[in-house]
């Protein structure tokens, strides 16, 4: 289908990529505004409003890889969802905890 990204089956996620993924601030941000629910892409925004939306997509981009985050087509626009029951089921506990470390 077209605008379909690829994103890794869950037995493909390995944790030094999460971890790497959930290292930087901004992408760390992301990820704790998904952990309330899925956003479209366009009201997802990292902490520093001044970025440039290459910046930004590398960011998604990352997160995806890693097995974070889905980034999937919904219409015109892009839907982004925490991959939770993927990262809870191989990594217990882990999530909760990076996302609550101020």
């Amino acid at each position: 289908m077209p605008g379909d990204l690829p994103h890794p089956e869950r037995s493909e996620i390995q944790l030094t990529d999460v971890l790497f993924a959930l290292s930087d601030p901004e992408r760390l941000a992301i990820a704790r505004q998904l952990a309330d629910g899925p956003l479209d892409m366009a009201a997802c925004h990292a902490t520093d409003p001044n970025l440039p939306k290459s910046t930004k997509s590398h960011f998604m981009k990352v997160l995806r890889e890693a097995g974070v985050i889905r980034n999937e087509p919904n219409g015109r626009r892009r839907m982004l969802t925490l991959r939770r029951d993927d990262l809870d089921a191989l990594f217990p506990g882990l999530l909760d905890s990076v996302l609550r470390t101020p």
